[in-house]
């Protein structure tokens, strides 16, 4: 807890939010229990004082609610220092708190117990308990931090490596279709080398698998059937079925694009006749449903085998960024494959 880096964000902050009713709960519990458990050493369990442990844990609990909405308030402060100076800040506060109401108690319960120490002895047991118990609860905090990071550090780094990248073959062709535009149509040639651009940039962006929103994930999807529809010509055509408002909903970075280029590679181009791929996107009891239908092969299996890959990389990507909530799964029948996906708004 030596850092000296001031914090920016909520998130990338040791003191957790104090705000929230959970947060109050687990500190009430735990406070409670270590009230119960002083009082039952310090007592004959045959002879249990329960007014003793009502005054203790009325002052106990004034403590940490009042510890708790003190550091809730002054936390947006705290998060523009140190990780030092705001953790010394803090604890002097508290221990400042517990002086405060130990004066009060001292005062006002006088008489109502008997404690092993009275006047100062009991102010300093008191001081002395909080300032264990507050640094104990602090390192949690700090560890708790730490894991924290480390653990939204890992997903990133799975999400990068589960992240799927434009096949080989695809640039290869592209680069054959660039190829074969520069002499007829240098136009239509330059317009595939940026669509091309767009694809390869996003690919490798650093926030890929990231939340965008859903209109900037389709535009590479278009950008995408654009450069295979010149190679596949009147072979290939798409059916978009955006029943949502795309500016609104956002989806991870590069997801409908793997599945496109799935039913293309796998559905579309094996069929001499070519087929018709349907993208349909709607919201349903806020959760987002994609669902993506191509002809297959009624005596091929590459579609089974090449396709499960890229399907279990993206159900993992999603289930990674919003939890069980979000799932993929597949249908095949004779003559067309589904590929269904969803994940919560």
């Amino acid at each position: 807890m030596d850092s000296t880096e001031p914090r920016a964000e909520s998130t990338d902050f040791f003191l957790p939010d104090l705000c929230q009713a959970q947060s109050i709960l687990f500190l009430v519990l735990i406070a409670e229990l270590l009230v119960f458990v002083v009082v039952l050493f310090s007592s004959d369990l045959l002879q249990f004082s329960w007014l003793e442990l009502g005054l203790a844990s009325l002052f106990i609990q004034w403590l940490v609610l009042s510890s708790a909405a003190l550091l809730c308030n002054i936390r947006p402060w705290l998060m523009n220092m140190s990780t030092l100076r705001a953790t010394s800040i803090a604890y002097s506060l508290i221990l400042l708190l517990t002086f405060f109401y130990s004066l009060v108690a001292e005062h006002v319960l006088h008489g109502f117990v008997l404690p092993a120490e009275t006047g100062w002895g009991n102010i300093l047991r008191n001081l002395l308990i909080a300032a264990i118990m507050t640094g104990i609860a602090f390192r949690y905090f700090f560890l708790s931090h730490q894991l924290r990071m480390q653990e939204k550090a890992e997903l990133n780094s799975r999400i990068q490596a589960l992240q799927s990248r434009i096949r080989p073959h695809f640039l290869f062709n592209s680069m054959n279709i660039i190829a074969s535009l520069i002499s007829i149509d240098p136009e239509l040639a330059e317009e595939v080398v940026e669509d091309l651009s767009v694809l390869f940039r996003a690919s490798l962006d650093e926030a890929t698998g990231h939340p965008v929103k859903l209109s900037q994930e389709l535009d590479l999807c278009e950008k995408y059937v654009h450069i295979e529809g010149l190679r596949l010509d009147d072979r290939l055509r798409v059916d978009w079925q955006v029943e949502i408002d795309p500016e609104a909903v956002r989806i991870p970075l590069l997801t409908l694009q793997p599945l496109l280029e799935n039913a293309i590679y796998h559905g579309i181009q094996p069929l001499p006749e070519g087929g018709l791929v349907t993208v349909a996107i709607q919201q349903v009891d806020g959760l987002v449903k994609v669902e993506i239908t191509n002809p297959v092969s009624r005596h091929g299996q590459q579609h089974e085998t090449g396709n499960r890959m890229a399907l279990e990389n993206i159900r993992h990507r999603l289930q990674a960024v919003y939890g069980p909530e979000a799932g993929l799964s597949v249908e095949k029948t004779n003559d067309m494959f589904t590929t269904r996906l969803s994940y919560p708004i």
